[in-house]
Order: structure tokens, then C-alpha cells, then sequence
């Protein structure tokens, strides 16, 4: 355990969810916002600042946002203060991509709570005929 020296690839897979391959590959793609730390033995070495980007970044990606623009995104927070609004534009869009998609979902989950109460109505009368019979 590296506890306050920092994380583990296996404790950060762990708690992140990803598998040590998926982050591996996050770090090749240049989706981490600081390059990972190497101890002894050239082990990476996790922060807590690289794990809540992280969470960030899996959240981004969950709700759709490509790889790319995910590291858009970062190569921006990489390059510090004055690139604000680019990376409120980044934002923004996505939002409205997500926006978008819940729109879609909730018309999905209407459609399907529509059925299953349709459903639920026939067995039900059915059932009620078997026991009145």
C-alpha cells in the first residue's frame, strides 16, 4: 500500500472502476491533466487530484463526450488560466448533447412505462378469470 505517498494503479482501477488497461490507456491518450508520477521501480503513483480527474473524465465519458474531446478538454486545463471560455464552450455543448439525450431516454422510458402498464392489465385480467373460474 502506498497511502500518503499516493496510489497504486491497482488501488486507483479499484476505486475508479476502470480496469488498469482502460486507464493505461486514458494515460497514453493524454486524458489525464498531469503526467503520472513514477516511484520506485518506475510504478505509477496516483494523487487524489489525478483520481478526481479521473472520475471527472468517466463521468464525461459516460454521458457520451469521444475521447477526443475529452482530451481536448484537457490539453486546455493542461495549458492553464486564459483558455476559460474555450473550455466553457466545451462544456456547454456537451451539455446540450446531454440535454438532448435525456429528452430522448424519458420519451423511451414513457413509451416502455406505457407497455409494461398495458401488460400489467392483460395478466392481471387474466389472472383474475383463472381465479374466478
Amino acid at each position: 500500500m502506498l497511502g500518503h505517498m499516493g496510489l497504486s494503479i491497482g488501488q486507483v482501477a479499484e476505486r475508479t472502476g476502470l480496469s488498469v488497461h482502460a486507464l493505461r490507456f486514458y494515460e497514453k491518450e493524454g486524458i489525464l491533466a498531469h503526467q503520472v508520477h513514477r516511484g520506485p521501480g518506475g510504478r505509477r503513483v496516483y494523487t487524489e487530484q489525478d483520481l478526481a480527474w479521473l472520475r471527472m473524465c468517466i463521468m464525461l465519458r459516460m454521458s457520451g463526450m469521444p475521447v477526443p474531446e475529452i482530451r481536448r478538454y484537457t490539453d486546455l486545463v493542461r495549458q492553464g488560466d486564459g483558455n476559460e471560455p474555450q473550455r466553457l464552450d466545451i462544456l456547454k455543448e456537451h451539455q446540450e448533447r446531454v440535454r438532448q439525450q435525456m429528452a430522448q431516454l424519458q420519451e423511451c422510458m414513457d413509451l416502455i412505462t406505457h407497455k409494461v402498464s398495458m401488460y400489467e392489465d392483460y395478466v392481471n385480467s387474466i389472472d383474475a378469470r383463472a381465479v374466478a373460474q
